[in-house]
């Protein structure tokens, strides 16, 4: 008996999906609200708020050169990122479109993001952290062509860089540190989450804003400090799951039913409705991240002179052969 591959996702497949993602933000940039001053006031300044001083001073003076000419400078973001994503759609220009989408990714992680709030002390797992941008690199570093499909029986992180092993690394590292994030003061302390969630709420379509409102009302007070305790334990096995664990997918199936859950309660779905999204958030990018590592299954079937060897009966009625 031979074990045949099935279920496999390609490297190719998580780069088309990459692609499809860069060329949303590009469009999400191409709203209307982007062409003046409230990018620069409403989605870049925030950013600098309770950043150390130099991190705050440099993401400020970013916000004051964007404002100067607001249309232009999107006119350039929303450029860029349409031609990463069209460039990770065709084959033969995967690679320099990722090594654009790393040196603008960061850029965006860094000073749009603000390091996803790592560096303030208040990142929320709930709310975004610690960062699309951030998601965005991770994901591509692991499907940077390095090996043929053909040549590679594993997930499609291992036609990458780090191969398979390094993509569970990464997926372990990247999980126990939401695990960290949500056990921390600013996401467990006693109306935190409550909090968080009916500021989410601010803006968004008013059968989401009723949602986000009642759960923000069941977590508060002790409750909501459950929720993060339960919510960074588990983070914390969907993370070292696929390290001790040969079939992890229920891992990955748990990581991607986390990350809905944060990902319209908690980000909004990106504040896509608001018109003021630069990007999905980091939910879609966890969902494609569990696809780059998911497992290979295998069917086992018998080898062809096996099966040839094999007598056949003869339905005495018919004369055919049996099935």
């Amino acid at each position: 008996m031979t074990a045949k591959p099935v279920l496999r996702i390609p490297a190719r497949s998580v780069q088309i999906g990459l692609g499809v993602l860069w060329l949303l933000d590009g469009m999400l940039q191409l709203q209307p609200s982007m062409f003046g001053p409230a990018f620069a006031t409403h989605v870049i300044m925030p950013s600098a708020m309770g950043q150390p001083g130099v991190v705050s001073s440099a993401i400020t003076q970013a916000a004051h050169f964007m404002a100067v000419d607001p249309a232009l400078v999107n006119v350039v973001f929303a450029g860029v990122q349409l031609l990463i994503g069209a460039g990770l759609l065709v084959r033969e220009t995967v690679k320099p479109a990722l090594i654009v989408s790393f040196a603008w990714g960061f850029g965006v992680w860094s000073m749009g993001e603000g390091f996803g709030g790592l560096l303030t002390g208040s990142a929320s797992p709930l709310t975004g952290a610690p960062g699309a941008a951030l998601l965005y690199l991770i994901i591509g570093v692991l499907v940077w062509p390095r090996r043929r499909a053909e040549d590679v029986p594993g997930p499609a992180a291992a036609e990458g860089l780090f191969g398979a092993g390094g993509g569970r690394a990464l997926w372990a590292a990247l999980w126990c540190g939401l695990g960290t994030l949500w056990l921390l003061p600013a996401t467990s302390a006693g109306g935190a989450l409550s909090g968080a969630l009916s500021n989410a709420s601010s803006g968004e379509p008013s059968m989401l804003a009723h949602l986000q409102l009642s759960l923000s009302h069941a977590l508060a007070g002790g409750a909501g400090t459950a929720a993060a305790v339960v919510a960074g334990l588990l983070s914390f096995v969907i993370g070292l799951g696929p390290l001790f664990v040969r079939r992890y997918a229920l891992f990955l199936v748990a990581g991607v039913a986390l990350s809905l859950d944060c990902w319209a309660f908690g980000e909004s779905f990106g504040q896509i409705f608001t018109g003021l999204a630069t990007d999905p958030n980091t939910g879609p990018l966890l969902i494609l991240l569990a696809l780059t590592i998911w497992p290979v299954g295998t069917r086992a079937i018998a080898p062809a002179s096996a099966r040839a060897a094999t007598p056949s009966l003869v339905n005495p009625l018919t004369g055919s052969l049996a099935s």
